[in-house]
């Protein structure tokens, strides 16, 4: 019997990196996974890596309407969500002089309020024991170059994460906040550096992390099954740092 045997679980930018791998560990672990994603070609990818053991959506995070069309298909479907992994992101590292209205629009859009609606949207389907996980960063504690935006952006949706453990407390649903450090996944080809910038970006942040190295998917994915599981069923409002001992350094 694996952790979350018998479990519904929904991930969302489920196609690669953290979401990814997550998905095969929960599968893995007896899950029913449910992953979405926004790109035609990971989406394509991960039907095929994931063809046994989850079912593949497209559902792009940040746009209200996809959003409740998802959360209404997963309630006809299968009645019910166990554990809700919020997971889709996006991350541009811009300095702030150069940090236009529509990058910190739409920054807002994915990583905020996507998080807030689908978790809206997800209420009705959430019971008792039921598990909500928030994907936000170390960003929302240390202050990186060029991540303004994309760390108040994490730092608010930290917030909403406690806010929502209180409110749903008392209906016995958990909701608990990962905090990844530094991992190596698709998304930082997608930070908008030069290849000089992110390879010096990521020689200076390896130089910080204690343990001396970057993260990876699998790292977080862990995580997020002790958050998911009963090894966490008097854990709630807490935000569990993956970032090998950045935050204390």
């Amino acid at each position: 019997m694996g952790k979350l045997s018998g479990k519904v679980a929904v991930i969302t930018g489920g196609t690669t990196g953290i979401g990814l791998a997550t998905a095969r560990l929960f599968a893995a672990e007896g899950a029913k996974v449910i992953v979405t994603g926004r790109n035609p070609d990971t989406l394509a990818a991960a039907r095929k890596e994931l063809s046994r053991v989850a079912e593949v959506v497209q559902s792009d995070a940040g746009d209200p309407a996809q959003v409740r069309k998802l959360f209404q298909e997963i309630g006809r479907t299968h009645g019910r969500i166990d554990v809700l992994f919020l997971n889709a992101g996006i991350a541009k590292f811009v300095p702030l002089a150069d940090s236009d209205e529509e990058l910190f629009d739409h920054t807002i859009q994915v990583n905020l309020k996507g998080p807030f609606l689908a978790l809206r949207a997800a209420l009705p389907l959430l019971g008792k024991g039921a598990s909500v996980i928030v994907n936000t960063s170390v960003v929302s504690e240390r202050a990186f170059a060029g991540a303004a935006v994309y760390s108040a952006s994490k730092a608010a949706l930290a917030a909403l994460a406690r806010g929502a453990a209180i409110e749903l407390a008392a209906r016995g649903v958990r909701v608990n906040v990962v905090r990844p450090g530094p991992i190596t996944t698709p998304i930082l080809e997608k930070t908008g550096l030069s290849a000089e910038a992110l390879e010096g970006f990521v020689q200076h942040t390896t130089e910080r992390i204690p343990l001396g190295r970057f993260g990876a998917a699998d790292d977080v994915a862990h995580a997020a099954l002790f958050l998911a599981s009963d090894d966490a069923a008097f854990v709630t409002g807490h935000e569990l740092s993956v970032d090998g001992g950045l935050l204390a350094a």
